[in-house]
């Protein structure tokens, strides 16, 4: 995990490289540009970043480090709960997001380990969670990765200034320091990377329940908790919960959850979260939240009984483009915004407005970290190496750490039906191996899916243990075309999950057009 989270903000170096004279400036709060100019002399620097996340700290770091750019980045204060006066250098995935909810998911994880231990002969005292230590080693973690990033922004000669960015105008940004200073700093290019918020239900009693945001700091575990959203973050978080020792019940409208991914991996996900022991109330809309005077919530479904005397009722319901906290001018200088908030760009993350551009979460486009370091290295290629560069978005895999997890890249079976195409699909449902002497009643899922036309496969996913590094070495090959012949002609790893995926030889369906 460290050397995955290093990696995300590792500097790749490119023949139009250099290095740059001037040593470099520690992060600082607002203060006085550097003396030296913009390559242009024009401005204080060539590139300004709003938003110290993953897009926009790759973005800064490449237009320094790749592209000789005079660079600077404004963060607001780090915590690890967002507001409109703090956020920190990582941004979401660093510090309350992607990292800290996978050490949760390692975490609780153990529950199970320890259950199936048992069916393999050990024999020992029921373990506990000591949810207090987790949570302090976590937000080690996450403060020690936050310092990472000001270090690798400073390795690369870029200013970091601490506090919150308005634009004024094309090439000038009012920046607000945490003591209400402000100050202006003027740039060349303008790039906005402020990414995300997690959203919360329009129905009474709202304010009583959380998001992931705080769930990720709670002090202990609730003894019962209810998650609103049938999403990959509210399927996550309701395996953390669980495994945990929460009573945990999960509300989604759909009958099956994760919406956009494929109905088998729907259906198998629906399946496990029951027999691992979490409530699930499907097809159900949450209607309101009431709070006793004990402090106990009472969530009410316009399906079924309420589900009453929770501790915690946790939102896990979308997230909405950061657009407005805080309130960064956009509309002043003819950034035009999408019906669902974010920040309209082109194809090269250009904005409506000359000279500013905008990517990541807040573009609203495929909202998962490596997609924003790849539209951050686009950004740097098209606006200051001479090389036009659209962020490609074909095959992009993406993982659900639920308990166990899904990985998938590529094209769903209704969506090969949607797109009118004829493809072969390759189906294996098993219990895995483990589950003989574990005694788990638990299924696993690898799902090919191959055009007839051309026998290349356009679509994977698995419901299993390692989904997720199994996935990425996959994407792999369908990124370079992989064949269903080419499959088949792979030797598979033996005893594993994964070589189901090179053994299916028997379609079990066509679907799509003749």
């Amino acid at each position: 995990l460290v050397l995955t989270a290093i990696s995300c903000i590792s500097c790749m170096g490119n023949k139009n490289s250099r290095s740059r004279k001037e040593k470099p400036s520690a992060p600082s709060a607002p203060s006085a540009p550097s003396a030296n100019m913009s390559k242009c002399g024009k401005y204080d620097y060539d590139l300004v970043t709003i938003g110290g996340g993953s897009g926009g700290v790759r973005a800064s770091r490449w237009a320094a480090a790749n592209a000789g750019q005079k660079v600077a980045v404004i963060e607001m204060p780090f915590n690890p709960l967002s507001s409109a006066t703090a956020g920190g250098l990582g941004g979401t995935c660093v510090i309350r997001g992607c990292v800290p909810k996978k050490l949760f998911v390692f975490g609780s994880g153990f529950h199970h380990d320890f259950e199936d231990a048992r069916g393999f002969g050990w024999d020992f005292n029921e373990p506990k969670l000591d949810w207090k230590v987790l949570q302090e080693k976590k937000h080690k973690e996450i403060t020690r990765l936050n310092g990472i990033y000001g270090n690798m922004l400073k390795g690369a000669n870029v200013d970091s200034i601490e506090g919150s960015g308005k634009l004024l105008d094309n090439h000038t940004v009012q920046v607000t320091g945490p003591d209400g200073s402000t100050r202006n700093v003027t740039a060349s290019n303008i790039l906005i990377a402020t990414g995300g918020t997690a959203n919360k239900l329009n129905i009474p009693g709202a304010e009583f329940g959380i998001t992931s945001d705080e769930a990720l700091t709670l002090d202990e575990v609730p003894k019962k908790v209810v998650v609103i959203g049938g999403g990959f973050i509210a399927v996550e978080f309701a395996g953390i919960f669980n495994a945990s020792g929460a009573e945990t019940h999960i509300v989604y409208r759909q009958p099956t959850p994760l919406r956009g991914f494929d109905e088998d991996v729907r259906t198998t996900v629906g399946e496990n979260l029951s027999k691992r022991g979490i409530n699930v109330h499907a097809g159900a809309n949450p209607v309101k939240i009431e709070k006793a005077a004990s402090g106990k919530l009472t969530l009410t479904l316009d399906k079924g009984g309420p589900v009453e005397e929770c501790d915690l009722v946790m939102f896990a319901t979308g997230r909405s483009p950061n657009t407005n906290r805080p309130d960064l001018g956009l509309k002043e200088v003819g950034v035009e915004l999408t019906k669902s908030g974010a920040i309209k760009v082109d194809e090269f993350s250009r904005t409506t407005a000359e000279h500013v551009w905008a990517v990541g979460d807040v573009t609203n486009r495929i909202n998962l970290t490596p997609v924003a370091l790849m539209e951050g290295g686009a950004f740097v290629a098209t606006c200051f190496q001479d090389n036009p560069t659209k962020p490609d978005y074909e095959y992009v895999p993406s993982a659900v750490f639920s308990q166990p997890p899904v990985g998938t890249v590529g094209l769903t079976e209704e969506q090969v039906v949607q797109k009118g195409m004829s493809c072969d699909v390759y189906i294996s449902s098993f219990k895995p191996m483990k589950s003989a002497l574990s005694g788990r009643d638990e299924k696993f899922l690898l799902k090919v899916i191959v055009d007839v036309p051309t026998d290349r496969v356009v679509g994977m996913h698995m419901v299993g243990a390692d989904s997720s590094e199994i996935m990425q070495g996959m994407a792999v090959a369908l990124k370079c075309g992989c064949t269903k012949k080419q499959l088949d002609s792979t030797v598979g790893i033996h005893p594993s999950s994964a070589e189901e995926f090179v053994t299916m030889r028997t379609p079990t369906r066509r679907v799509g057009s003749a």
